[in-house]
């Protein structure tokens, strides 16, 4: 074993960790050498957002010791950031194996340097976590998740006093605070308790409260409240209160799928517990099929993302995208908004730069303003703060099944995104049509477009050098033409330049310094590349789009979009 490696073994076996520990450490040096390696080949990095892993012991685990040295740091740096405050902090966990326990853990370290701490008293959405920093008051948060991350991973999510994630100059800043925590010995473990204040149902009925006032149309939704809508929270936080908004919203026919309704996380009935995915939704869907339901939701773990299913055009449920449900709700609030005379004349709507541009093409027949953000609601929370006093945030939302509406919080939300949803679905209904039959109406209104993504993930000690080694042949030696057509723009988010490769021109990104490319061709297509800044992945958007006059030629012009794309991932060796 690398003597670096077993340095840092060894100072695990001799100090201060629990007996459970140290066996599980003997254990794998005896039966699992390899896979005690990479519990310790490296520190599980605070990132920009926090800390993200598989769980087990080491230093590139999450586990009590990983978690509580990260609290120590951000206890530190909060206190240095309001030194003339009593620092308060809420937190929030969901439904993940451990999860309890991490955010316990937490709430211990904070309390013991003294933070005040508003504890929920069992799991709960994240969403609700942003919102009670900003109802109580509070100069930061934590909440313990990993998203829709496989049952083996578990996380740290910080927030700030907006009740948005990290952003510059307090994530970097508290990345060098934890990192100055160089040992369990220097975190405050204990003897804080009488500074934790465990929170529950009042918090839940102020963050329904807001909620509900998000609706637009609640007459419509008394017309038709008995819209069969079909729910899943997949195992997650959503049972604890998607079914009680839709109530309160006014429907009085939602179905819970059965199976997923109880939190678990093992996730018992799916690979992974993620909306996006098909095989995740297929228990919703199945039940959708069964009662004929108008629309299927379905949430993941923490409640911040949302999948949707709907029946198409030949009466099939198909499931929609990230980039196809955020139009269908930009539009609704735009749309409806207008229509019912509360639209403002500052309104604004905020996308990433990785989401569709037909919600800007929306916003610009709507005559409203659409701002572009760097990938991750952090951005748009932080946009909002700086346009608050001059602008009117009605909707923000990104490609990867997030929306957030409203700015009573910062962070993407599925709980108020499932009810808006399905009040949109209730007013489709209530003038005689189908979201399916919404979408179609809004490709001939502003064009057809057509989005796809592709995740590759290059495991092992080597796998984030892989991705840096293909970014970097990607900035400096970009390609001249892709699938036939010439590449006519390279925006590189990093060194903020974009470029036109044809006339030599460039300009200025006013947006921070961020890891990705983007390829803009001549016939439209747009290609995104941005590595993961936690995981040895990379992820590449596609967007391609056509005009199209006739609801006839829909399904022809789908394939060619389709083929479009395939041939960009043909030409780019990403199959």
């Amino acid at each position: 074993m690398d003597a670096v490696i077993l340095t840092k073994v060894n100072s695990w076996l001799n100090g201060n960790y629990d007996e459970e520990t140290k066996s599980e450490i003997n254990r794998l040096m005896k039966e699992n050498p390899d896979e005690l390696m990479d519990c310790f080949y490296q520190n599980l990095a605070f990132g920009t957002g926090g800390i993200r892993g598989i769980m087990g012991v080491g230093t590139n685990r999450i586990n009590k010791y990983t978690i509580g040295m990260a609290t120590q740091g951000y206890s530190n740096y909060l206190k240095k950031s309001f030194p003339n405050l009593n620092v308060k902090v809420a937190i929030a966990h969901d439904s993940r194996n451990n999860s309890r326990f991490y955010a316990e853990t937490a709430a211990k370290v904070f309390a013991a340097n003294g933070i005040k701490v508003f504890l929920f008293q069992s799991l709960r959405p994240t969403p609700e976590l942003s919102f009670t920093i900003r109802y109580l008051g509070c100069q930061g948060g934590v909440v313990c998740t990993a998203s829709h991350n496989p049952k083996e991973y578990n996380g740290y999510k910080a927030y700030w006093n907006d009740g948005g994630q990290l952003v510059p100059p307090h994530d970097n800043n508290v990345i060098i605070e934890v990192e100055k925590i160089a040992s369990v010995d220097e975190v405050k473990w204990t003897g804080g308790e009488v500074h934790i204040t465990i929170v529950g149902k009042e918090m839940d009925e102020a963050y329904i409260s807001m909620v509900k006032n998000l609706s637009v149309y609640p007459e419509i939704i008394e017309q038709q409240h008995n819209l069969c809508i079909v729910y899943t929270p997949i195992h997650g936080t959503g049972i604890k209160l998607v079914p009680d908004t839709l109530q309160r919203f006014g429907f009085s026919n939602v179905h819970v799928v059965d199976e997923q309704s109880t939190p678990d996380g093992n996730f018992p009935t799916v690979a992974f517990p993620n909306p996006e995915e098909k095989e995740t939704m297929s228990l919703g869907l199945k039940k959708a099929r069964e009662i004929d339901a108008d629309i299927l939701l379905g949430t993941d773990p923490d409640a911040d993302r949302v999948g949707i299913g709907v029946k198409n055009d030949k009466g099939e449920w198909i499931l929609l995208n990230g980039n196809q449900t955020a139009v269908l709700a930009f539009n609704y609030m735009i749309e409806a908004r207008k229509e019912k005379g509360i639209a403002q004349p500052n309104d604004m709507v905020v996308k990433t730069i990785v989401t569709t541009d037909m919600i800007d093409e929306i916003a610009k027949q709507s005559q409203i303003k659409c701002y572009n953000t760097l990938t991750g609601f952090k951005w748009i929370a932080e946009l909002i703060k700086e346009k608050e006093k001059i602008e009117n945030y009605v909707i923000g939302g990104e490609e990867s099944y997030g929306l957030m509406i409203g700015s009573k919080l910062r962070d993407k939300d599925a709980v108020s995104a499932v009810a808006i949803l399905c009040e949109m679905a209730a007013y489709e209904k209530n003038k005689g049509k189908s979201l399916y039959e919404k979408l179609i109406d809004l490709y001939l209104k502003f064009g057809f477009f057509k989005e796809s993504l592709i995740s590759i993930t290059k495991k092992g000690m080597d796998g984030q050098k892989q991705i840096a080694d293909m970014m970097s042949v990607y900035r400096n030696q970009p390609p001249t033409r892709i699938n036939g057509s010439a590449v006519f723009q390279l925006l590189d988010y990093q060194t903020s330049l974009g470029k036109n490769l044809i006339t030599g021109e460039s300009w200025v990104i006013h947006l921070p310094a961020s890891n990705v490319l983007q390829f803009i061709l001549e016939d439209g297509s747009k290609i995104s590349a941005r590595p993961s800044g936690t995981e040895p992945k990379i992820k590449f958007y596609f967007s391609v789009h056509e005009k199209i006059s006739d609801k006839s030629v829909f399904d022809e012009t789908d394939k060619l979009l389709q083929s479009r794309i395939d041939g960009i991932i043909s030409d780019l060796n990403l199959n």
